[in-house]
């Protein structure tokens, strides 16, 4: 009876270990994705901070991803790290990388943050943005200016 219990805490300790290991995935939707320079996917803070750069001829995806309780800008090391917009990904903060597990894939496919917010102060920002759009603008003069819509 002492083994079995023994046991199964050993087993139990393990799971909880692997799991540790492994990571818990978070869940979180892909909302923006764009084009930019890979120098911060490839050389990282030092050399972005550093003299003069060498053009880079690489661009590399640039994604937005929301979660529950922080927004990310996360960056690709290639130009063949696609992720679908408007869909729920798994991911989890691996060292200073994010892992990205996409339609359950058996690999994962790590990205370089960029930047990360609190998903509450995005809210507002996002909020604040939509209000100065949709509001007319005033000139100086004091007369209402019309926005064309072309």
């Amino acid at each position: 009876m002492k083994r079995t219990l023994w046991f199964i805490l050993f087993f139990c300790c393990l799971q909880m270990a692997r799991a540790e290991h492994l990571g818990v995935y978070q869940h979180g939707t892909v909302v923006r994705m764009h084009m930019g320079d890979c120098a911060i996917a490839h050389h990282g803070f030092m050399a972005t901070m550093g003299g003069p750069a060498q053009v880079a001829a690489e661009v590399c995806p640039e994604y937005t991803l929301i979660s529950d309780k922080v927004v990310f800008v996360i960056v690709g090391r290639s130009s063949n790290q696609l992720i679908p917009l408007a869909d729920v990904i798994d991911f989890r903060i691996q060292k200073s990388e994010l892992a990205v597990r996409v339609d359950d894939a058996r690999h994962e496919s790590k990205f370089n943050i960029k930047e990360m917010v609190l998903r509450s102060e995005w809210d507002l920002v996002q909020k604040h943005i939509e209000e100065q759009l949709s509001s007319p603008t005033l000139p100086a003069d004091g007369t209402l200016a019309m926005r064309s819509q072309n």
